[in-house]
């Protein structure tokens, strides 16, 4: 028989940098889950991205034992990787503050394809071209 999910866990930790501080600590905390046993199991799985903030859904069933999934990092983080910028446009319509090419937003759209609402490659690339317009950073080409 399958173990019984219990709660469902969605948090943003830093690769190869999970550790019992906020956020990680209390959110498994509060349902019982060894917190060390994650942290050494996330940071052996994300050794080679790291410093990226990567998506983790964590699954705890009733015997607090848990199962994860990382998902791709978020658009806006590659964005800014890309463009070479520390924070997005805080008045994105009015401020342009960087540009990325056509080339570097297909290259972050199959990156995330997995993890978007689509399966066309098109609509994927137009996905992420909105979040760099939102922060502010042009595209061109």
């Amino acid at each position: 028989m399958a173990k019984k999910i219990v709660a469902q866990i969605k948090l943003h930790v830093p690769g190869a940098q999970a550790n019992p501080a906020p956020p990680v600590g209390p959110a498994l905390g509060q349902h019982g889950v060894n917190i060390m046993q994650f942290c050494k199991q996330f940071n052996e799985q994300t050794k080679d991205r790291e410093g990226l903030v990567l998506p983790a859904v964590i699954s705890v069933y009733e015997d607090k034992s848990f199962t994860f999934i990382i998902k791709s990092p978020p658009s806006s983080v590659l964005l800014k990787r890309a463009a070479n910028l520390a924070k997005a446009s805080g008045t994105a319509g009015k401020e342009k503050i960087g540009t990325v090419t056509k080339k570097q937003v297909e290259e972050i759209a199959q990156m995330k394809l997995k993890d978007l609402n689509t399966q066309d490659m098109a609509q994927a690339i137009k996905i992420v071209e909105g979040t760099a317009r939102s922060m502010g950073i042009t595209v061109e080409g």
